[in-house]
């Protein structure tokens, strides 16, 4: 009787490990990190699916563009104006700026790159979303003074 219980023993065993084992691996690839693959993300505003959400969730991405444009560009102290320059930044959905930006001109190049791509990614915002805007112009201004070191445009 002894060496049919140990017999079934091992043939229980030999069947439990391989499951056990197997289950365990099944844990243990489930249990990986879910972070999402870069290469299946959208790239673009444009290929974002249209609903409420993505609308907030592409327009804080388009305002945290804005304000990384804006701190850039005031990083400078203004101490003489023929050092800085403006451009027009935001695109209605009209068409035309939302406004303009001041900036010191050996930033330029930096500046007017972020600034061309904020503006494509706002104008493709405008289409995806059927964005309606007051359609009034921007004054365009002048030029630019510096007040308490500040770059201020001129209308």
């Amino acid at each position: 009787m002894m060496k049919g219980f140990k017999k079934e023993i091992m043939k229980n065993a030999l069947i439990k490990i391989p499951v056990a084992a197997l289950a365990l691996s099944i844990w243990a690839v489930s249990c990986k990190s879910s972070a999402p693959d870069p290469a299946t993300l959208p790239k673009d505003i444009a290929e974002r699916p249209v609903d409420e959400a993505s609308q907030k969730y592409d327009g804080a991405q388009l305002d945290k563009m804005r304000v990384a444009i804006e701190m850039m560009a005031s990083k400078e102290k203004c101490s003489d104006a023929s050092q800085w320059t403006f451009a027009p930044i935001g695109i209605k959905a009209c068409g035309g700026p939302v406004s303009y930006l001041t900036f010191p001109k050996k930033s330029e190049k930096e500046i007017r790159s972020r600034i061309e791509d904020y503006n494509r990614r706002m104008s493709e915002f405008n289409k995806k979303y059927s964005i309606v805007s007051d359609c009034m112009l921007a004054a365009e201004p002048t030029g630019v003074k510096c007040q308490n070191e500040k770059a201020v445009l001129i209308y």
